[in-house]
Parts: C-alpha cells; structure tokens; sequence
C-alpha cells in the first residue's frame, strides 16, 4: 500500500469546498503513458470521469465510467459524490495542472473532449480511480490505448471486493429478470438464447436483453459471438435502453463482455 496525500483544512478546487481524508491507496495503478499530447490546467471536477479545463474544454476520460451524479432532483448514484471528491484530490495534488493523452478518436457525441489524464506524479486518474474501486472500466474503439492495464486495475478492486464491487446495487442484474423501466450503465448476466445478424449488427439475445455487435466491431472480439455461443453464460456492461419494445445494450469490444462458463480443460471463467 502506498500512502496518498495528506490533507488538513480545507482547500478550495473551482468554488468547491471539501475535506481531504487521510487514508491508503492501493498501489499498482499508475498505468504509465508512452507520451503526453498537451499540459492543462483543470478549473474544475464535475464528476468522476468528467472535467472542465480552463480554457473551457469539457474532457472526458478514456477508459472510465464512474457512478453518475443525480440530476433534476434525482439522487446521486451510490459512490458517486466519492468518486468525484477523489478525482478532485488528485487534480488538487496536483496543483491543477495535468496531462492529457489523446486518442484516435478525440470527440465524443456530446462534443466532449477524449482524453487519458495523468498526474503531476505521472499517475494515471482513471487507472487509480479504477484500483480503488470507484468506477468500471470500459471500452469503445478506436480508443483503445491503456486497456489491458484498465481491466487489470479493476481486476484487483473486483478480487478485493472495493467500492462499487462491495454494493449490492451494482451486482450484476439478472438478465431474465430485467424490466424496460431500468436503464443507464449496468453489468447484467445472462444464457445466450440466440445469436443472430440483423441491419449491420450480430445481435445476442440474453434475456430480456439484447447485446448488439456492430459487424464492423467483430475485429476487436478475438472469439467473435456465434451459434456456438448458444446456451453459455455471459456477463455484459453498457448502457440499457429501451428500443421498440426490447432491452437493448451496444458493445463494441470484447472487454465489454465477460464469459462466465469455463473454458474447456479448466477450473475457471475465461476473464
């Protein structure tokens, strides 16, 4: 364990006030970069994978998803006002001032810049933030830099049971059991009942839900989803939405999608 910034007072991060605690990070989650494309200053934190730059650029970090902040008078998902407060430990220890990695694709649909940010101590956010159990990794190319050691840092908050992977309400949902009342990010599980190819997509009905493949996307599934699939258990992560009638959920790479059933001549669940 290494310890982590001590704090006493308060520090003020873009109008915000907030107590640094005292406490130990887990090490090995620095998921280092072979380079940095641009030095900012952050003016401030909106949540745990979100950031607003001073220059006014909105970034978006790769790799992360972290539990989301309550709108409109909605309550704030579990963990996510720890999930923000820590990432804004992190840009405070460092003075404000980070790097950005990009990657191939430097948008996102809401014009959001997309980015990896590193530390003043060349530590990685979303690595960190990963480790210590405050959000899921993800995965959507082109951007796919730093993704191995992504899952390895969640990896380890998953085994140590830390964060999000201590809560009931983010256990993965029974795929039979889904309503289309539920929606946003989730981990459901579920039997594969059908793998089909409609309108550009192989479609992988589990459930009440259904797992959609751009057929484009396949090249990044090194056992792509097929017949033989049929009647295996699997573990899928996005975001659910309603469509015609049907739970509906994109996955455009394999890190997204996690087999349950032992691979043949072994004790285990494929990772």
């Amino acid at each position: 364990m290494r310890p982590a910034l001590r704090c006493t007072g308060k520090a003020s991060l873009a109008g915000a006030f907030f107590v640094c605690a005292a406490w130990l990070a887990p090490a090995g989650a620095d998921c280092h970069t072979d380079r940095s494309d641009e030095a900012v200053r952050v003016r401030q934190v909106y949540d745990g994978d979100s950031l607003t730059l001073a220059d006014g650029r909105r970034v978006r970090l790769i790799g992360i998803n972290t539990p989301e902040l309550g709108r409109d008078g909605a309550a704030h998902e579990p963990l996510a006002l720890r999930a923000r407060d820590r990432l804004r430990q992190l840009v405070f220890a460092s003075g404000q001032r980070v790097r950005l990695r990009y990657g191939p694709e430097r948008k996102d649909r809401h014009g959001r810049t997309l980015a990896h940010l590193f530390l003043a101590d060349g530590g990685n956010a979303a690595a960190r933030l990963l480790e210590e159990g405050l959000g899921w990794s993800i995965a959507f190319p082109p951007n796919l830099w730093g993704q191995d050691c992504y899952q390895r840092a969640e990896r380890h908050a998953r085994q140590a049971r830390r964060g999000v992977w201590s809560l009931a309400a983010y256990r993965p949902a029974d795929a039979t059991r889904l309503a289309l009342g539920q929606h946003g990010f989730r981990l459901v599980r579920g039997r594969v009942a059908q793998v089909s190819d409609r309108a550009g997509k192989r479609r992988i009905r589990l459930g009440r839900l259904v797992a959609e493949i751009p057929l484009a996307d396949l090249k990044y599934f090194p056992d792509p989803p097929g017949p033989a699939w049929i009647g295996r258990r699997l573990e899928v992560r996005g975001w659910l939405r309603p469509v015609r009638g049907e739970l509906r959920v994109t996955i455009r790479h394999a890190a997204m999608l996690r087999r349950l059933d032992p691979d043949p001549g072994t004790d285990g669940p494929r990772q």
